[in-house]
């Protein structure tokens, strides 16, 4: 057995619509409905280009498999941060600049790494990693 990759990360919100547009809007990414027997007003999932959920967004109060309490805030609990492999670091920086979001630039020169640290509307800590070639 061995693991392939990151399948994908959940977030608790106390706005659903807000949150879908947040990563949809930043990312290109989309968001579309749940599986049944999922509601929509409760349950997004918001996929990348090449048709990968990599996010689930779940409503305050959506029915749970695994049941747990999860709150949205400043806090994300044991979970410090979660790391998004992407390209196009001006771009990313422009879009984020005309949004008037904080963020902060890290360096890492000695791997060709920049990455940039921001915060989504339910305070989870996001990591963008630009490794340049």
């Amino acid at each position: 057995m061995h693991v392939n990759h990151l399948d994908h990360v959940n977030i608790v919100t106390h706005d659903l619509p807000g949150t879908a547009r947040f990563y949809v809007d930043l990312f290109d990414l989309e968001a579309r409905n749940g599986p049944p027997p999922s509601r929509p007003d409760k349950v997004q999932w918001i996929y990348d280009g090449a048709g990968r959920a990599i996010l689930h967004l779940n409503a305050v109060g959506a029915l749970q498999v695994f049941e747990r309490d999860a709150q949205p805030g400043p806090t994300t609990g044991a979970v410090h941060h979660v790391a998004l492999n992407c390209e196009g670091f001006a771009d990313m920086e422009d879009r984020l600049k005309s949004r008037a979001l904080d963020y902060q630039v890290n360096d890492v020169s000695s791997i060709g790494l920049k990455q940039i640290f921001l915060t989504d509307p339910n305070g989870v800590l996001l990591e963008l990693n630009f490794f340049q070639g």
